[in-house]
């Protein structure tokens, strides 16, 4: 690997620090001579003042990923040994993940000093997916370093290809690994890293599915946007009354039917569109006073962004219909490109137009694997708001 004293140089066009770890290619002069996309380099200001070390793609939007700040840092393999050291040990010593669950985020990019990676945990198969070329030229560096932590692991990795197209970079995935078993709180849920529904299950929930399962104890629960079926089980699972799962997705109400089966619970789950769903119920008399309301992502694009929160309000609307007075709702949104405070002007508006009150109570993200830079906020994407609907 390079030593810091051979690294081409990218100078910014301001004097001050980007404050950000992502450095758009507006905000920098272009190298004279042509670099590879993932080229480590070090970055100075206009004045030529020394700002860290990066990765460089003049071919992404993303022009510098800011890795280490510090002059005598060099970004090798042991570099990137020693982040994942403390990915891991953040995990294990201080969360005590293991204790609850054999699924976790081991590595969440920038949150853990990482840009451009992200590992899962999957009982024994480690999910890896590249969105940065740079990340991706570390590739043996990263599964060793992996390994050292996880020995006997099955690694599997990928970059979506709307990622390798902009980054330029290519990536062959190994067989897909078949599909097993992963445990959580107590309870067992299927997962299948690499097929067309991701993995079947999402890790970031994890203390939300618990905490909804507290709250739905002896209520009529109704999952939208179900997905693999986890907060419909787990509420359950912890003594709700009744619960009902409705997704688009006929395969992974398969997973979620799996699920249920696994787990001892009755839960029926209904393939339909949400829309015509609560409103062919309401239109029967139908109330439910526990209501989940989780849908993918909506938006990667700035610019698309107010169309992401007119669909989350008709989405909002639409759940009030048939939520009881003085029920529950659990509303989220992982379009990490909406913030928490556009989030809750949504919900404002809904009870507005609704004339129903929104009471608040708590305000939830990812799990603490899941942890954020104070200057990259972009990695708080989940948003789960709890709330009592009079």
């Amino acid at each position: 690997m390079n030593t810091p004293a051979s690294l081409p140089v990218i100078r910014l066009k301001s004097d001050r620090s980007p404050g950000h770890p992502w450095v758009w290619s507006a905000q920098i002069h272009k190298p004279e001579s042509k670099l590879p996309p993932g080229s480590v380099v070090e970055v100075h200001d206009a004045k030529g003042r020394f700002v860290g070390r990066a990765f460089w793609n003049g071919h992404a939007r993303i022009a510098l990923r800011l890795l280490d700040t510090h002059p005598e840092a060099s970004i090798d393999a042991d570099w990137i040994a020693s982040h994942i050291a403390r990915a891991v040990q953040l995990r294990r010593d201080w969360l005590q993940l293991d204790a609850v669950s054999d699924a976790w985020r081991v590595v969440h990019s920038e949150g853990d000093g990482l840009s451009g990676l992200i590992v899962d945990r999957y009982a024994d198969v480690l999910v890896i997916e590249y969105f940065a070329a740079g990340m991706w030229k570390f590739r043996e560096a990263i599964h060793a370093a992996l390994l050292t932590h996880f020995p006997g692991a099955q690694l599997y990795w990928f970059a979506e290809s709307h990622v390798q197209k902009q980054e330029s970079f290519d990536v062959r995935s190994p067989d897909v690994p078949p599909a097993f078993e992963v445990h959580e709180h107590g309870l067992r849920f299927h997962a299948a890293p690499g097929s067309g529904h991701k993995t079947g299950f999402f890790a970031d929930q994890r203390d939300n599915r618990k905490r909804f399962a507290e709250l739905a104890k002896g209520r009529r629960v109704l999952d939208l946007c179900c997905n693999a079926g986890g907060f419909a089980v787990h509420a359950m699972a912890a003594g709700a009354r009744e619960a009902v799962g409705v997704d688009l997705d006929a395969g992974i109400l398969e997973v979620a039917r799996a699920n249920a089966q696994a787990n001892k619970v009755a839960v029926t789950f209904e393939q339909a569109d949400i829309f015509d769903w609560v409103r062919a119920a309401v239109a029967r008399g139908e109330r439910y006073d526990a209501v989940i309301l989780d849908p993918a992502k909506l938006t990667r694009d700035r610019s698309k962004v107010m169309d992401a929160l007119k669909k989350y309000f008709a989405m909002n609307r639409m759940a009030l219909d048939i939520i009881a007075p003085g029920g529950l709702l659990l509303t989220c949104s992982c379009t990490g490109l909406v913030g928490e405070s556009e989030f809750l002007e949504m919900l404002r508006r809904v009870a507005l137009n609704a004339g129903r009150e929104i009471q608040v109570l708590e305000v939830r993200g990812a799990g603490a694997d899941h942890p954020f830079r104070t200057d990259v906020p972009e990695g708080r994407y989940l948003k789960a708001v709890f709330c009592r609907v009079e």
